[in-house]
């Protein structure tokens, strides 16, 4: 293994979304996996899903981890890519939409070429040639020169028709000096379901996915010069700088968490994490966070579990698909009444986009929490983007005035949109700048639609551990 800064790595990008940099990326780290290496796997933006198969794809051995400068801060890239990549064989990180895209209005910011230039990656580009012959070369001439701090050391060619084809697209590719590192033909499409917000999580479809990302490791095995791939990772030299450390972030934020015991002699008192497959959209790094915070993290199934788990003090409750599952959640009264008790105790409750509709009064016309006065539904209408955000009110998770950035990524409405104390006051679009109030902040409840990284803000963690240990409540469970 090998120290982190010095780690081999490879960033896997393409021209646009839909190239095959899922495929791709996914199928290099089941790959190197099963040689024996130690991957660790990474996403450029602030997607969940895809780190799932990536998780999958290098055996459940390590979380795949995100990497968004917009959230996170560039200042950040580095420290959280050493955290993730430590001890690791070899990182592969999976770019986002085209190479040079970011997020709007900004830049390079939220690009997979920032990050590769932060990490001093090399860069393979998947370029779907279905439609494309000689123009490959244009095309990839073009990405290699735009910008000379992105070193674009590689292309593999997806979708490739036939043999004539693929001896067309390697004698106009010899004209670029970028060699082919690899070739997939045109197949049929692999078993990877979507629905309204892209791939359907693992948690989902476990055998199925399994089978997915097996089948797309021998695909990337059978069409991919590993070994010319796994030299070029090596070639990367070191990344610089320290590995993110979450007790260190906890620390320095002005907010230490519990520390050893909370009143009355409790010791790191329960933090419950929603899990399963209702509630899969959570980054590793808030697990840690509340850890170094002082908390017991305890994951549960609001599927499936009719109890918080034992000695519960505060609830998280992440990103997901209540929707789909809204019969369900509504059938498990028992823990509904649970989550309903602990918030109106003053516990705190950490509520997004998911969690938000469970905490509501229904979901689609089926009850919820009733914690929140407010009725969710779908929507024809897919809610997606960045936001700046600033907190509007004190809350278990910000203090008022506190500014961080987010992002949003739903299919469903909430009405009213916000209580009577907003938990957040969003801006986004650029020249065209869009505003509006958020969420909800009562009692020790902070929910809304905005996603965030807490390693933007650890003090969230500090605080919602602070909160737990200090209420004077009995113990849920």
């Amino acid at each position: 293994m090998t120290a982190a800064g010095a780690v081999p790595r490879l960033v896997v990008a393409a021209p646009s979304s839909g190239s095959g940099k899922t495929t791709v990326a996914t199928g290099l780290m089941a790959a190197f996996t099963r040689a024996g290496l130690t991957v660790s796997p990474h996403k450029v933006g602030p997607d969940y899903i895809d780190p799932g198969y990536h998780t999958l794809a290098v055996g459940g051995a390590r979380p795949g981890r995100n990497l968004d400068a917009y959230l996170c801060g560039t200042e950040r890239l580095a420290p959280l890519f050493l955290h993730g990549a430590a001890g690791a064989d070899l990182a592969v990180v999976e770019g986002v939409m085209g190479l040079f895209d970011g997020a709007a209005g900004q830049g390079e910011t939220a690009s997979t070429a920032q990050v590769a230039k932060v990490l001093r990656a090399p860069v393979v580009l998947v370029v779907d040639a279905s439609s494309q012959s000689r123009s490959v070369a244009a095309l990839v001439h073009g990405f290699a020169s735009w910008d000379p701090q992105v070193r674009l050391a590689g292309v593999i060619l997806n979708k490739v028709g036939s043999d004539r084809h693929e001896a067309m697209l390697r004698e106009a590719m010899a004209e670029t000096g970028v060699p082919v590192m690899g070739v997939l033909r045109r197949a049929g499409e692999l078993r990877t379901p979507s629905r309204h917000l892209g791939l359907v999580p693992v948690a989902e479809r476990r055998q199925e996915a399994v089978e997915s990302v097996e089948e797309l490791a021998e695909r990337v095995r059978a069409g991919c010069d590993l070994p010319a791939l796994l030299a070029l990772a090596r070639s990367a030299p070191p990344v610089a700088g320290q590995a993110w450390d979450p007790r260190a972030e906890v620390a320095g934020s002005g907010s230490a968490g519990a520390g050893d015991s909370a009143p009355g002699g409790t010791k790191r008192p329960v933090v419950a994490v929603a899990g399963g497959p209702a509630f899969t959209f959570c980054y590793a790094e808030h697990a840690e966070l509340l850890a170094a915070a002082g908390a017991q993290v305890a994951v549960f199934d609001p599927l499936r579990d009719e109890q918080l788990p034992a000695g519960t003090r505060a609830v998280v409750v992440g990103g997901g698909f209540p929707e789909v599952y809204a019969s369900e959640l509504s059938a498990n009264a028992p823990l509904r009444a649970q989550v309903a008790a602990l918030a109106a105790a003053g516990a705190p409750v950490a509520a997004e986009c998911a969690g938000l509709l469970y905490l509501a009064r229904s979901l689609d016309g089926l009850p919820m929490c009733g914690v929140l006065p407010a009725e969710g539904a779908m929507s024809a209408r897919l809610t997606l983007g960045y936001r700046e955000a600033v907190a509007l009110h004190d809350g278990v998770l910000a203090a008022a005035g506190t500014r961080t950035r987010g992002h949003e990524f739903h299919r469903t409405v909430l009405e009213p949109g916000s209580g009577a104390t907003p938990a957040w006051g969003l801006t986004w679009g650029g020249e065209r700048r869009e505003r509006r109030t958020e969420g909800f902040v009562q009692g020790g409840v902070h929910a809304s639609y905005l996603h965030l990284h807490w390693a933007a803000t650890p003090s969230a963690a500090g605080r919602l551990v602070a909160r737990a240990a200090a209420v004077p409540l009995a113990p849920a469970g």
